[in-house]
């Protein structure tokens, strides 16, 4: 069995090949695993490649930021976390426990590189308008908000109402990152990356297993306009 200390005493540079095990050592009830699983690759690829935010620039006025709307089942967001220095591996094992920072849903002052407490759904996308609204007004033109929510949570109407103005005000320094394992309970003609394209969103659709076509839609030039990527996984089944 894989522990902590076997995998803090290794060289935290395996990667995304490290992940199922960090993952491993978060036991426990109420773990919402799928909806965990469910976003692996996109969040290391994010990470790993994209992000401009590292343990040494959490608190940079410049960074870039992550918020995780998707606040359930943070299981992957924590792997993918320790993997990149931002809290120690020794952490993992005390997931969901009483004097535990890693809480079922995180919290921002308690999770180093959190940006938001979340878990609500429908938060992250506002809270992400703003955070882009706020950081063009203090001139920080060229840090990006990425925020990641669950394909479900497009059946709350705040996420709506963001989304139509942050189309309609030309939000380039926004991107949404929708992880579709078809829980929705409300679909759209033509698919989730319609609905942004209607708005004025720049929006493609990807296979959320494969990290070449993620990197790519994570990049992909849209200016002018809001960039939404939506990753496609396997059906939620529990």
């Amino acid at each position: 069995m894989t522990s902590a200390s076997t995998i803090a005493s290794t060289e935290l540079g395996h990667g995304y090949r490290q992940l199922p095990d960090l993952m491993s050592l978060m036991t426990g009830d109420e773990k919402h695993g799928p909806a965990a699983t469910s976003t692996l690759d996109a969040l290391w690829v994010l990470y790993d490649r994209v992000l401009r935010v590292s343990p040494g620039t959490v608190g940079a006025p410049g960074r870039d930021r992550f918020l995780l709307s998707k606040g359930h089942g943070p299981m992957a967001y924590y792997a993918v976390l320790a993997a990149k220095g931002f809290l120690p591996v020794s952490l993992l094992p005390g997931f969901g426990a009483y004097d535990s920072p890693l809480g079922h849903h995180p919290d921002r002052l308690l999770v180093p590189g959190a940006e938001i407490g979340s878990g609500s759904l429908g938060h992250g996308l506002p809270l992400a308008v703003g955070t882009a609204l706020g950081l063009a007004a203090q001139g920080f033109t060229d840090s990006r908000v990425w925020v990641l929510i669950g394909d479900a949570e497009l059946d709350e109407g705040s996420n709506h109402e963001a989304l139509a103005y942050a189309g309609s005000a030309g939000l380039e320094q926004l991107h949404t990152l929708v992880v579709d394992n078809a829980s929705a309970t409300h679909g759209w003609p033509g698919g989730i990356a319609s609905r942004f394209t209607a708005a004025g969103w720049s929006a493609v659709t990807v296979d959320g297993r494969d990290h070449e076509s993620l990197y790519a839609a994570y990049t992909a030039p849209h200016p002018g306009r809001p960039h939404a990527v939506v990753a496609r996984v396997e059906p939620k089944t529990t």
